[in-house]
């Protein structure tokens, strides 16, 4: 029990590395398990499941290269099978094998599951709980029991539910872990049962809670049994998982750093500067995984600070904490006033002066740069997202946008044939003609990845055009694209293509623009400019 004004301990358990890789399509190498866990050491989490040593040559091979850690590495596999002794069993020695101080074993706590998946008697099941901890705990290692589908269990057979909790406990289990393994349990029905466990005797600083989204429910049931006495909360970095995910790291640890009561009654292993690393980190696993961040993510999506409508841009102006409910530092995250035809001379104001463009209030440049913006969202142009885009539109009005070079002509050409394999290929080639400095240069490039893979024509594009620009190409030679959009705004003959490339540089920048046409590659062009713009007036040029 925690003395009056003392905060008590709350432990992180993180399974990215295992859970979160049964998401479809996530498959981590092993190079890239260890630079997550190495995040997530540095992040502060107390537990790290590396995986199923024995499962797959990728987990077996983490834990051979599994870097040294702050954090507790945990190996997971599954209690001994029945008919074999704890000693002789070959699944449970290679986990044990993997030579992690923590060994999470999964077992069943449904006793559905035990008599029809497994086929054994209930009294067998225990024992194999019991067994497999006392086994770990004998080689003096840290057991914890994965109590598989447990709250479904709980609801059908409670005495049986408790029975192999307390068969894992009373062998010397530091703990066990709660899971809904079907995600189907709602937030108070957890709240209950895990009240109805301690009033029963077990003891919650031994108790974990892991949970699945399928209702989306997966952070409040979380929260549900923290509040109910659990003291250990598993989950993954950006909600990876099976089906819907699990638990969200990336929201729980900043609701329990930052919200209360669980600021003031729970300390966790995450400091307020590590906190401040969590967008960063978030985004690292995209980038990672090669997917585009979740805008809408809880405090770490580009979305979470976003503040689109007039009245509310004017009221952040005045008081952030009108509309925000923490400071997107804290989380490292950033506020943006986003440019639509929603938009008021508020928002106005705020976006240029974030892009350092101060413009005094009643300049009649505000009410022109709103005016195009309204015209330009009316022919299909979007600068919700497009925020360099927005940036290049307000400069070229205001005459602030520098004359770096001007577009003569270009061409693209995709061709499709067999190579000396037999093999059918694409290859695109640009051609691009400018006028630099007074001079004019012309400029050709194919767009092959280093696999000699076509990588497509608006990749040709962005190589010509970057390629011979004088000056500027050095400047521009750390500059890639991470993400392209392509919408389609109108339907039938009148129909118009809007691009959004996501740009990025070697300093770190990601920025995003916007073109629209009738024709794609047209439309890309017009953004990749844009972006080619952005990025040279940002490095001072």
């Amino acid at each position: 029990m925690k003395g009056k004004g003392m905060a008590e301990r709350l432990y992180l358990y993180d399974t990215t590395l295992r859970d979160g890789q049964q998401t479809q399509g996530v498959q981590f190498s092993t190079s890239e398990k260890v630079q997550i866990a190495e995040a997530l050491d540095a992040l502060g989490v107390d537990y790290i499941e590396g995986g199923w040593p024995g499962a797959n040559p990728t987990d077996s091979g983490f834990f051979d290269a599994a870097p040294k850690t702050r954090a507790r590495m945990t190996a997971f596999g599954m209690t001994k099978r029945a008919g074999r002794s704890a000693e002789n069993d070959d699944v449970l020695a290679a986990v044990m094998n993997a030579g992690t101080d923590t060994i999470c074993l999964v077992g069943k706590a449904h006793d559905y599951h035990v008599t029809h998946a497994l086929g054994i008697s209930l009294e067998e099941n225990l024992e194999n709980i019991a067994a497999s901890v006392a086994h770990i705990v004998g080689q003096g290692r840290e057991a914890l029991y994965d109590a598989e589908h447990f709250f479904d269990g709980y609801k059908d057979n409670p005495d049986y539910a408790v029975a192999a909790c307390r068969a894992a406990l009373d062998a010397g289990a530091r703990w066990v872990v709660l899971c809904d393994t079907n995600g189907g349990t709602l937030p108070g029905e957890v709240g209950r049962i895990v009240a109805e466990l301690l009033a029963a005797g077990l003891p919650g600083e031994k108790l974990g809670i892991h949970t699945h989204n399928d209702t989306e429910n997966a952070v409040a049931c979380s929260l549900a049994a923290i509040d109910a006495g659990v003291r250990q909360v598993q989950g993954t970095l950006n909600g990876l998982g099976e089906r819907c995910g699990n638990a969200n790291l990336t929201t729980l640890i900043p609701v329990l750093l930052l919200k209360e009561p669980f600021a003031s009654q729970y300390e966790i292993g995450v400091s307020r500067d590590a906190l401040a690393g969590l967008t960063q980190i978030s985004r690292t696993l995209d980038d990672i995984l090669n997917r585009v961040p979740m805008k809408q993510a809880p405090f770490v999506g580009a979305s979470a600070f976003a503040h689109k409508a007039g009245l509310h841009a004017s009221a952040i102006l005045k008081d952030p904490s009108t509309y925000e409910h923490v400071e997107p530092g804290v989380v490292g995250n950033a506020r943006i006033i986003p440019m639509s035809n929603q938009a008021g001379q508020s928002n106005l104001r705020k976006r240029l002066t974030d892009a350092g463009l101060n413009v005094e209030k009643g300049n009649p440049a505000l009410a022109r740069i709103l005016d195009r913006i309204k015209e330009r969202e009316a022919e299909g142009y979007s600068y919700d997202t497009a925020q360099a885009s927005f940036e290049i539109l307000a400069r070229d009005e205001l005459g602030q946008l520098p004359d770096f070079f001007e577009v003569k002509r270009y061409k693209v050409t995709v061709e499709r044939r067999k190579n000396k394999y037999n093999r059918t290929v694409s290859l695109s080639e640009a051609v691009v003609v400018v006028k630099v400095d007074g001079e004019k240069r012309l400029s050709v490039s194919e767009s092959l990845d280093e696999t000699g893979s076509d990588r497509g024509p608006v990749n040709a594009l962005a190589k010509a055009l970057i390629k011979d620009l004088g000056r500027y190409s050095k400047l521009l030679a750390d500059m890639r694209l991470v993400d392209f959009k392509v919408r389609i705004t109108q339907g039938g003959t009148e129909a118009v293509t809007r691009v959004i490339i996501d740009s990025e540089d070697g300093q770190g920048r990601r920025w995003s623009t916007v073109g629209v046409s009738a024709n794609i590659i047209d439309a890309s062009f017009e953004a990749l400019l844009d972006a080619i713009r952005w990025k040279l007036i940002r490095d001072d040029v």
